[in-house]
């Protein structure tokens, strides 16, 4: 026999109810963490304990629930209540609805407090001054290769790099009607101009592409003029008002941005070995014949795996680089704390930009 409409939903108040009251106790506990955090002066936020909080409760989970939606609520429910031990301030790309936005949100979680920056160089300048515990940067586009300005950036400050996510990354044309008529510019940050390229050309030949500091920016200024179009998420739209004239415009069905989690070192220190970690360092190498292949003779000796390797001109006016190398592990590993020491030893440069683990 079926159990009536009205009766379920009783039992689903009972339960909320329930959940409702296990939340709180969950958060005057969390409470008592964060006055033994700011007596012994440890960190409020650490992103190893999280992850490893939600690892273990996706291991407990029997289901319905899938394990992704568990990580959501979870991750939710320790933002809220590191909000009540010390809220975080979080700096990104802004202005509101950014993809630098939503990554900072489904790295931290809701509870946090928003920096929204005009530049990533607002959001490395507020980190590193304080204005902001954290920033979130964009490092890398599947399709378009590294964000250039987040590398130079990480070279010439103090910050460092102690977490990562990556966003999948879905482009929308957005503006005041719904239809692809009048339209004579269309508005976005560079790398979604050039992400979208194919689809502008094809669908949008005679409109100008303008180039604009965010992806929400582009949307704001939609907002300004019938005639113009900006390229952003779902988000911006709702926050702008807009409609979605297009979906999906990406070239790159599969489009995915990477971003870094960066701080001051004494804001929070690397994370410990999690087991699936990164390490990324900038070095450079004296400009002989086969300096770059000296680079690689240590990683192999100690079997370390290179996970990516770009250059990035010096700017010295004499033809040097900077080499932006990720290599698979822990610092503190054996093989790669060795590997990492010769390597030393032969650049001219050497920086760790941070060693941490990885994203999904």
């Amino acid at each position: 026999m079926t159990t009536p409409l009205a009766e379920l939903r009783a039992q689903i108040d009972t339960l909320d109810e329930q959940l409702l009251e296990l939340l709180n106790r969950r958060a005057h506990v969390a409470e008592q963490v964060g006055e033994v955090k700011k007596r012994e002066g440890t960190p409020f936020f650490r992103p190893d304990r999280v992850a490893q909080v939600i690892e273990r409760i996706q291991q407990a989970n029997t289901g319905p629930l899938k394990n992704e939606h568990v990580a959501a609520v979870w991750r939710e429910i320790m933002s809220a209540c590191l909000a009540l031990e010390s809220p975080v301030r979080v700096a990104y790309l802004g202005p509101a609805g950014t993809f630098s936005e939503q990554a900072a949100l489904q790295f931290f979680g809701a509870s946090i407090e928003h920096v929204a920056c005009s530049s990533i160089d607002e959001v490395f300048r507020a980190t590193a001054a304080g204005s902001a515990s954290y920033g979130v940067v964009p490092l890398e586009n599947s399709t378009e290769g590294v964000v250039s300005r987040s590398l130079d950036l990480l070279l010439h400050t103090p910050l460092h790099i102690v977490g990562e996510t990556s966003l999948m990354v879905r482009h929308n044309l957005l503006r005041l009607s719904d239809s692809l008529e009048g339209i004579e510019a269309v508005y976005a940050h560079p790398q979604a101009l050039a992400q979208c390229q194919g689809w502008l050309t094809t669908h949008l030949p005679q409109a100008d592409r303008r180039a604009a500091s965010s992806n929400a920016e582009g949307a704001r200024l939609a907002s300004t003029c019938a005639a113009w179009a900006g390229i952003a998420s779902d988000r911006a739209a709702s926050q702008f008002g807009l409609y979605t004239a297009a979906h999906a415009i990406q070239d790159d069905a599969f489009n995915r941005t990477r971003f870094a989690v960066v701080c001051l070192p004494q804001t929070l220190p690397a994370p410990p070995a999690s087991g699936k970690d990164c390490t990324s360092l900038v070095v450079s190498v004296p400009n002989r014949p086969g300096a770059v292949h000296d680079l690689l003779v240590p990683l192999k000796a100690h079997g370390v795996s290179m996970t990516r390797f770009e250059s990035r001109p010096a700017r010295s006016g004499q033809w040097d680089y900077y080499f932006y190398i990720d290599l698979q592990g822990h610092a503190s590993q054996s093989h790669l704390s060795a590997a990492l020491a010769e390597l030393q030893q032969i650049c001219a440069f050497y920086k760790v930009l941070g060693t941490y683990p990885v994203s999904d």
